[in-house]
């Protein structure tokens, strides 16, 4: 087993950085995080790996400044698998690439069946990885040597996987849908803040009433401010369906919060008072949540289309297989070829001119790529016109 430390002082920071700038070529880049045992999605390690200057290992929490990391390697191609997960974890610490290949977009793109790392890795350089430690917590210190390793073999194979793949994207024509792609990832915002996150919780479906949803939505907030508090993940101090347990008992006092079976975890005891003094401030609120949040969607399911808008059910009806043999052409998941919502959104409200060149602005004015409209929009604007036609058409005599 190959030996790997940490680097986790100035001194060695800096000439892991040296040795960086002085090499050559695309940069691999990967991020390990302790999600499901911290609070917070920070970076608890980041893995850099470029040939000719080997695989370094920073510790995140204790090197303050990564702005030498960020001008010694930010020109140059960053290598990432799955890189919007990774991303915000990078950019929180000032690490940003302004050009990237995204390894595990590029095996969707090209139709490959398994797209994790560890099959990618086996499927293009036939490496067998082992994956022991992908839900570890990585906020440990100090690190065990085999988890080192494991994270250093998450980059020390990405640029020869990279290669690969770029051959593969040349050979099926799709170098460019993949730039493009890489592109839009870089490029797309933070989605925002989610309206009432608190009803995420799962099995609130089960709570019946505004007045226990206040009590749900108290609950997750003492939870969460206590859980940014000792940055640890929530679900970790009391699981959602143990908060959902003391909301459906309904207890009378502390002591009958503390006598529900259910309601468990390792702070269920401990912050007894938190708890209870959560659902007294849900039961005495006056501002009781709705049963349910309006929709945010300017559009139905389209299982009430048929009722709702006929002529979009049926151009939708005609434009979704034609899309699907498309993308089957192409040996890609629909999705990665045009999302189902955009091409619900061009069915249900279609430009005034069913053309290819207006389909395309719709779905341009949508987020959709210049590559997924060239593959596209005539096909969709020749399936709208179709629907229109079938539904003229009188129906077949059957004398």
């Amino acid at each position: 087993m190959a030996e790997y430390t940490v680097i986790a002082d100035e001194a060695s920071f800096a000439r892991a950085v040296s040795t960086l700038r002085d090499a050559d070529g695309p940069v691999a880049v990967d991020v390990e995080r302790a999600s499901g045992f911290r609070y917070s999605q920070r970076a608890y390690l980041i893995q850099v790996f470029r040939r000719g200057a080997g695989v370094h290992l920073f510790d995140p929490p204790v090197l303050e400044d990564f702005s030498p990391l960020q001008e010694a390697i930010g020109s140059a191609e960053w290598v990432l698998h799955a890189a919007s997960q990774d991303l915000p974890s990078l950019r929180e610490r000032g690490l940003e690439p302004t050009e990237m290949f995204d390894t595990e977009l590029a095996a969707r793109l090209l139709g490959h069946e398994r797209v994790g790392l560890g099959a990618v890795v086996e499927d293009t350089l036939g490496i067998s990885l082992a994956k022991a430690h992908s839900a570890a917590d990585w906020s440990t210190r100090p690190l065990p040597d085999s988890w080192l390793e494991y994270a250093a073999l998450d980059v020390v194979h990405l640029i020869d996987v990279r290669d690969a793949l770029a051959a593969e994207l040349a050979e099926q024509g799709k170098t460019e849908f993949a730039r493009q792609e890489f592109a839009a990832v870089l490029a797309r915002e933070p989605k925002p803040s989610r309206d009432d996150p608190w009803r995420r919780l799962s099995g609130l479906h089960t709570v019946r009433g505004r007045r226990a949803l206040a009590v749900a939505r108290a609950l997750w907030t003492a939870r969460e401010e206590y859980a940014r508090e000792q940055d640890v993940a929530p679900g970790r101090l009391v699981p959602d369906r143990a908060l959902v347990a003391a909301i459906r008992a309904d207890p009378a006092s502390k002591h009958e919060l503390a006598g529900v079976k259910d309601f468990t975890g390792r702070a269920s005891r401990s912050q007894l008072d938190r708890w209870w003094n959560a659902i007294q401030e849900g039961r005495a609120t006056t501002d009781l949540p709705p049963d349910r949040l309006p929709s945010t969607d300017t559009i139905p399911p389209p299982r009430a289309w048929p009722d709702r808008n006929p002529a979009a059910d049926a151009r939708l009806k005609a434009a979704r297989p034609v899309v699907e043999a498309r993308a089957a052409e192409l040996s890609m998941p629909t999705e990665n070829l045009l999302t189902p919502e955009l091409l619900r959104r061009v069915a249900w409200s279609p430009p005034a001119e069913v053309t290819a060149e207006r389909i395309g602005e719709s779905l341009a004015s949508l987020g959709a790529r210049a590559w997924q409209i060239d593959q596209t929009a005539q096909i969709i604007a020749d399936a709208f016109v179709e629907s229109v036609q079938s539904a003229a058409m009188p129906p077949e005599s059957t004398s």
